[in-house]
């Protein structure tokens, strides 16, 4: 059974990863690479919560609560692909720290959960920072994918320039192009900080094994309350020499000091502690004779602390600080809710943000564009891309629902904002001299953005007659590719702004 477990440890992050390689553009539309993530109870329960409606697409995630009821937390043990992660960390570092280094602080998990809870009562989504699944979609997306395409191009590069690998180096890169590689490098707003944090993340496991999922993991506290009283559980026979090895190498510290009794709340079913028993005492099968030997280390004191912590985390995030020159700013991917909904439900995955960098990459992390509330939410950046005009795909991946699917015919219809020319920076407005790159590259069957000819003074005294650009703002639909494509350096000659809420051109 331990092989089988690692078995599926492995086939869970090569389908994570999978997934996260098929959320492309156009195949995206056609595979749920948002799977996992609506498979996360934690995060599903969370929106639910915040936005006070029950979400379709989280359907998964109740089945899995209700397998946990039976099976106790296996899917730390057998599915999860941040745990196979740090296993994996844990087993190239050579990492094996004693189970008793940091004694107790199980508690911090619980009562992370009950003020992520807390904070989504009162409408404020904190689960997409701290859930698994969500926290390593971010750091792949924003972290460990462009730092394996940058390793890779830089071992390509060092093939190519020995003469005789030059021909075989190109074609490989040439077949990786699109699938493993992308056909173009992103890069992310935020990924140093969230490159950070996942590295602090595997390097905890020095301090301990599994210190992420022993003591800080909100998802693995919810999937403990669930399980218990599962009846699938570790027994332990007569035979038991009590020789402690079971007790050495459990992963979670779950194994009670007489070897015998198990945490249920604790235990992930590795099977870790069947494999090494020298007396084959140790088995895993339904039995209803016994509960669990702890309860979860989460006294009044600490209850309402973190409930308190929740409430006050409430505050802080939703009267922060905020530009409201820059709330005008902000446009939102095409199907977006309107804007406190959206907060509610948006779980700051990034996989709208993955999927968006193989079209139009114009979406981005935002910082605080919107208010601490909208941190690490997508927001479009027209400098760094656009919206493009044939895919629909961010709202296909969402799983929660913040973005509606929408098909293509409708979204090409979805005004996300207004273009308006800056006559300050634009070239025909200020230069007096002719440009047609933000018309011609327009993709509106009737153009968005027209001229109209007119005689100005140009800076230098002349007078010239210029074909000056002006936007139709009841055609202009907002997708900034205009902006993207100015060729005035530095602030375009055209920006972008939001629309009230996004609509359907009429």
């Amino acid at each position: 059974m331990r092989t089988a477990r690692r078995i599926s440890q492995v086939v869970f992050i090569i389908l994570f990863f999978g997934f996260f390689l098929l959320a492309t553009y156009p195949i995206a539309s056609r595979v749920p690479v948002d799977l996992f993530l609506r498979s996360d109870p934690l995060l599903n329960t969370s929106a639910s919560i915040a936005n006070r409606s029950f979400i379709l697409k989280s359907i998964p995630a109740f089945v899995l609560l209700l397998l946990t009821i039976i099976f106790g937390r296996f899917f730390r043990g057998w599915v999860c692909p941040l745990g196979a992660t740090i296993d994996g960390f844990d087993g190239i570092a050579g990492n094996k720290p004693r189970n008793d280094r940091i004694p107790g602080m199980r508690w911090i998990k619980y009562a992370l959960l009950i003020g992520i809870l807390v904070a989504a009562l009162f409408g404020l989504q904190l689960a997409g920072f701290f859930a698994p699944i969500p926290l390593l979609t971010r750091s792949t997306v924003t972290f460990l994918y462009p730092l394996f395409v940058l390793v890779t191009d830089g071992f390509m590069a060092f093939l190519m320039s020995f003469g005789f690998l030059e021909e075989f180096a190109f074609q490989f890169n040439e077949l990786l192009r699109g699938t493993l590689l992308p056909l173009s490098i992103n890069a992310f707003r935020g990924s140093v900080l969230i490159g950070l944090f996942f590295i602090v993340l595997l390097l905890l496991g020095f301090i301990q094994k599994r210190f992420w999922c022993r003591k800080l993991c909100p998802l693995g506290g919810l999937f403990g309350l669930f399980s218990a009283f599962r009846p699938y559980r570790r027994r332990v026979s007569d035979d038991c020499t009590e020789c402690g090895l079971c007790s050495r190498i459990c992963r979670m510290d779950a194994i009670s000091p007489d070897y015998h009794g198990t945490d249920d709340l604790e235990c992930i079913s590795c099977m870790d502690c069947q494999a090494v028993c020298p007396a084959n005492a140790i088995h895993f099968r339904f039995s209803g004779d016994k509960g669990p030997t702890s309860a979860p280390d989460l006294t009044r004191r600490r209850m309402l602390t973190a409930g308190a912590a929740g409430l006050l985390s409430v505050g802080v995030f939703k009267v922060g600080f905020s530009n409201p020159r820059e709330e005008g700013f902000v446009v939102r991917p095409p199907g977006s809710m309107q804007e406190p909904d959206f907060l509610e439900r948006c779980i700051r995955c990034g996989e709208c943000i993955r999927v968006c960098s193989t079209s139009g990459a114009g979406l981005q992390y935002a910082m605080l564009e919107s208010g601490w509330e909208g941190i690490w939410t997508p927001i479009l950046i027209p400098k760094v891309g656009y919206c493009e005009y044939n895919c629909n795909l961010c709202g296909h991946v969402c799983p929660t629902g913040a973005i509606h699917p929408l098909d293509v015919e409708a979204k090409k219809e979805m005004k996300l904002g207004t273009a308006h020319f800056d006559k300050t920076r634009c070239i025909p407005w200020y230069y007096g001299e002719n440009c047609m790159v933000c018309e011609e590259h327009c993709p509106l069957p009737d153009k968005a953005i027209k001229f109209r000819d007119e005689k100005l003074l140009t800076i230098d005294g002349r007078e010239a007659t210029v074909s000056l650009p002006y936007v139709d703002e009841s055609l202009c639909i907002g997708c900034g590719i205009c902006v993207n494509r100015c060729p005035v350096e530095g602030e375009r000659g055209i920006f972008l702004t939001n629309a009230e809420e996004q609509r359907w051109i009429a």
